[in-house]
């Protein structure tokens, strides 16, 4: 070959590799990064965000407060944390079923390990002493245990529905897990190696971080408490559709729980979700990324009640005392947060600013905010997505669409929307998930306009001021750009397994009648259909078929949630012999039927 050809052709190689990795750095620079969580490296000066929207870690000095690097970790990142070293760190990517290990080279950040966990993986928690690490997978209701320096997978702890996020004791012998799909706080002890117990929390949805207290005898944690009561103003304002607390459960042995009631009358909270203190315990700060604010609180004087409280509405000697707690606005939407060594120090990841934020507490104010790169100029779906995390569209800034559809899913809970025409006939929360392709929509399908039915969400629903036309399409194009996990429970080439393929023979035959109804591609029809479930209190005949994309993560089934899993749904009401007249299932057959629904 001729040398310089050679040479030219190897220069243009570089270059090639050189543009094409410019343009990646080009095409993350442009983009929503939206933080859901941030880590602080107190003795490396390094923060680092998690980046759902770009898929991306970002690592900042607090030094200077620059972005260092940022790095392409996978699909829909969830949480990130340190180790103690704070050399590396470790980053859950729940869509696409992984965890990171990436470690921090001359301000860099280089993979050094990924494992495949499956099953949605949201909080984690790491152990100092014993190097494991501790995973939260929401899909299988069940956390992992490996090992930090391997990732090797060395025990799973089935622990209950939807553990999103959990914290180690200090002295790290038990490890306490949220469960918003069951409304509990679990318990583990790591040397048993199992679950000792439960507390439960009436009403509880959309539990939050969890902190674990220094003398070990607590986690704290905020969540919002849904009450079945019909949505009127005044059951609003008093606390009696949905409201938000913080609670601390014991972690030395079963007790019932107590709390504090976090709404304002006529200035209500919205979506609590991070929590963090102080290293003296003097300040607790919660996020309240619904009402775009921190409330802080002087923790040793707070009023936390047992059971009988903690009363529907904040405890007024919150309100007579303005250092005992107040609220600093910071705008957008505030998720996960670190507290400083200087105890008054809160870095704030903020999902809409596409920033991290540095809030004095003491001060009450944002004393820096780092952007975390170029955003791209605001269009409908990023307004849409506003809109639809947005508490204060609601009466009194109660709660948001969010509250009860969890990041465009479901909630734990059946609700009384008013949607049906009728008071006190609750029913289940549909997910959003492919809105657009499974007309028509609520329960009994009577609404066919999808703008319609977004403006009459604002307003009836929510009991707020309303929409715009304008502003419910951008609400549409945001569900309409929902992205959902890869199914956990297919193989990973997204095939069937055995059991799902001879279940997906039983689901298409006459025996089981499925099809009859739920067929194409979102497995529904769109028809009204009456299966001889309804409730004598209905304004409407007969049910719209729901979905069954997804299904496996519903805690909750038919229209009035009367069933908790998949075999109760086709044993009882809703067997085949009652619903399409034929005979009950084999028990090889539901068990395969199971299988092949869940992975749909």
């Amino acid at each position: 070959m001729n040398k310089k050809f050679l040479v030219i052709s190897l220069f243009l190689l570089v270059s090639h590799g050189s543009f094409a990795k410019s343009a990646e750095l080009n095409r993350l620079r442009v983009m929503h990064r939206s933080p859901v969580d941030v880590a602080l490296g107190r003795k490396s000066g390094f923060l680092a965000t998690a980046n759902e929207t770009s898929d991306s870690v970002s690592i900042i000095s607090t030094a200077d407060y620059s972005v260092l690097d940022e790095y392409k970790v996978g699909d829909h990142p969830a949480y990130v944390e340190f180790t103690v070293d704070e050399r590396h760190l470790f980053v859950s990517c729940m869509h696409a079923g992984e965890i990171v290990k990436l470690k921090i080279v001359h301000d860099r950040l280089i993979e050094v390990g990924r494992v495949k966990v499956g099953f949605e993986p949201v909080g984690m928690a790491l152990s100092n002493t014993s190097a494991k690490l501790y995973v939260g997978l929401t899909a299988n209701g069940t956390v992992l245990e490996l090992d930090q320096e391997t990732l090797r997978i060395e025990r799973s702890f089935e622990v209950g529905h939807w553990p999103r996020y959990l914290t180690l004791s200090r002295d790290e012998s038990r490890l306490a897990v949220g469960l918003s799909g069951d409304s509990r706080i679990a318990v583990i002890d790591l040397d048993a190696g199992k679950r000792i117990y439960t507390q439960y929390m009436t009403g509880a949805i959309n539990i939050g971080h969890l902190y674990p207290s220094k003398d070990g005898k607590y986690v704290y944690f905020p969540w919002m408490v849904y009450r079945d009561n019909p949505i009127t103003p005044q059951f609003i304002r008093l606390g009696w559709v949905l409201a938000s607390r913080v609670g601390r459960a014991r972690l030395d042995g079963p007790a019932y729980r107590e709390a504090i009631s976090l709404d304002v009358p006529g200035k209500a909270v919205a979506d609590p979700h991070g929590l963090v203190m102080t290293d003296n315990e003097h300040r607790m700060v919660v996020s309240a990324s619904g009402t775009h604010e921190l409330l802080v609180y002087r923790k040793p004087d707070l009023p936390f009640s047992g059971s009988g409280g903690p009363g529907d509405l904040i405890d007024r000697r919150l309100l007579a005392d303005s250092d005992l707690f107040y609220r600093i606005d910071v705008g957008g939407r505030p998720m996960g947060m670190a507290m400083a060594a200087d105890n008054k120090t809160v870095y704030v990841a903020n999902y809409l600013n596409n920033s991290v934020q540095i809030v004095d507490v003491e001060t009450r104010r944002i004393v820096n905010e780092i952007s975390l790169g170029d955003a791209p100029q605001l269009d409908p779906a990023r307004e849409g997505t506003a809109l639809f995390y947005d508490g204060r569209k609601s009466l009194d800034q109660w709660y948001s669409c969010h509250s009860c559809h969890y990041n465009g899913g479901v909630s734990s809970r059946t609700m009384d929307t008013w949607n049906d025409g009728s008071k006190l006939t609750n029913k289940t929360v549909l997910p959003l998930y492919n809105l657009i392709n499974t007309a028509p929509w609520t329960w009994h399908g009577w609404q066919g306009d999808l703008n319609d039915a977004m403006r009459k969400s604002f307003t009836v629903t929510m009991q707020g001021d309303g929409v715009t036309a304008s502003q419910a399409d951008s609400v549409v194009r945001f569900l309409s750009e929902l992205e959902t996990p890869a199914n956990p429970f297919r193989k990973p080439d997204g095939g069937l397994t055995a059991a799902a393929n001879r279940g997906k023979n039983v689901f298409e035959s006459d025996v089981a009648g499925c099809l009859q109804c739920h067929k194409g591609q979102y497995f529904t029809d769109g028809e009204i259909h009456d299966v001889g479930t309804g409730e004598d209190d209905d304004a409407y005949d007969g049910y719209n078929t729901p979905s069954l994309v997804g299904v496996y993560r519903k805690v909750r089934l038919l229209h009035d949630g009367r069933v908790k899993s998949l075999e109760a749904v086709l044993t009882e009401d809703h067997s085949p012999e009652h619903v399409a007249g034929t005979r009950p299932l084999k028990q090889d057959e539901l068990l395969d039927l199971i299988e092949y629904l869940k992975s749909l």
